[in-house]
């Protein structure tokens, strides 16, 4: 039987949140195929009161490093695994460190996936931006009722 190519598209979603409350500060949409590197400049608010950027090693750029040197932000991003070496333990630990603060980011997509059943499957990269949109501002609204009623209760 001949194999029939059917076409797949797919999109990344780039947030970054606010440490403190979880709400997302920022989001960005790519195709499946961009770097991920490209989209922090885009993310990060300069005007955040916090200083430091928690990110995965595929946000480590010289071109960002720069960036966040300029823009008086200190990078806490994920150092990667020397080719072909073993990861020395002073990385693996820093990176373990970073894991603990960087997994509230992953925490927001798995909200998004499990309670809202967010998967996108649409053709167009403006579609999946609104789709993506409308569930960090919906995820934000939950946020906003999560932190009300913690309030009202004490």
């Amino acid at each position: 039987m001949p194999q029939i190519a059917l076409p797949v598209f797919g999109y990344k979603s780039h947030i970054s949140i606010d440490r403190r409350f979880g709400f997302i500060r920022g989001s960005a949409v790519t195709s499946a195929s961009s770097p991920d590197g490209h989209q922090l400049q885009h993310v990060v608010a300069k005007d955040n009161t916090a200083s430091d950027v928690w990110a995965d090693s595929a946000y480590r750029s010289k071109r960002n490093e720069q960036w966040l040197a300029d823009n008086m932000l200190v990078s806490q991003i994920h150092r990667r695994k020397p080719a072909s070496k073993p990861m020395p333990q002073a990385t693996a630990r820093a990176n373990a460190k970073k894991s603990s603060i960087r997994a509230r980011v992953e925490h927001v997509f798995a909200h998004q996936k499990n309670r809202y059943g967010l998967f996108i499957r649409t053709i167009g990269l403006a579609r999946a931006e609104t789709k993506l949109t409308l569930a960090n501002l919906a995820y934000n609204f939950d946020r906003l009722i999560f932190h009300e009623r913690k309030n009202a209760l004490g």
